[in-house]
C-alpha cells in the first residue's frame, strides 16, 4: 500500500521541502479516509518527517503527531504583519535545522499566501540573494504566476 499524493505536492528544494494543499482536503471535501492515504504516502513515498501547517486552526494537528511526524503549526490568519512572516521564516529555519529533515509545508491550497513565503523564505535562508529570481522559481514551481500579495511576502535587500 503506498496511499495517495496529496493535491498539489512539489519540492520546493528536493528531498527536503515540500508544499501541498491541506492533507485529506479542506472544508467540505475533507476526508478521513483521504487523509489517511495521504499520510502514508507522504511517510512511504516522500519520506515526508516534519510538517509545517499554517492552518488559522488545528485541524490535522493531533493526526500528524499520531503518525509519527515533527509538528510546527504557525496559524496565519487576516493581514500578514512582518512579524507573522518573520515568525514563519523562523518556523521554517528550526523544521529544517536537521539535516535529516524533510519538511511538508501546507494551507489549506497552495495560494499566492504561500507561494509567497516560499519564494520569501528562499531569501530569508540565503539559498537565493535575489528576491525577483526567488519569484521566478516559485512561480516555475507551483506552475502559476505570483500576484501582488504573495510578492508582497519576499524580503527585499535581505
Amino acid at each position: 500500500m503506498t496511499g495517495l499524493e496529496p493535491r498539489a505536492f512539489t519540492w520546493v528544494i528536493k528531498g527536503r521541502l515540500a508544499v501541498c494543499e491541506r492533507i485529506g482536503g479542506y472544508g467540505i471535501q475533507h476526508r478521513r479516509v483521504r487523509r489517511e492515504e495521504e499520510i502514508l504516502w507522504l511517510h512511504v513515498q516522500a519520506k515526508i518527517n516534519t510538517v509545517v501547517t499554517l492552518l488559522a486552526g488545528a485541524q490535522n494537528v493531533a493526526n500528524y503527531q499520531e503518525a509519527g511526524f515533527r509538528v510546527f503549526h504557525e496559524p496565519l490568519v487576516g493581514e500578514y504583519e512582518k512579524e507573522d512572516v518573520d515568525r514563519v521564516f523562523l518556523t521554517l529555519d528550526a523544521a529544517l535545522a536537521s539535516r535529516s529533515s524533510v519538511v511538508l509545508v501546507h494551507r489549506d491550497l497552495v495560494d499566492d499566501t504561500i507561494a509567497g513565503l516560499l519564494a520569501g523564505y528562499l531569501v530569508h535562508s540565503k539559498l537565493l540573494t535575489d528576491p525577483i529570481l526567488a519569484i521566478a522559481i516559485i512561480q516555475e514551481i507551483i506552475g502559476r504566476p505570483l500576484g501582488p500579495e504573495g510578492r508582497a511576502l519576499v524580503p527585499v535587500g535581505a
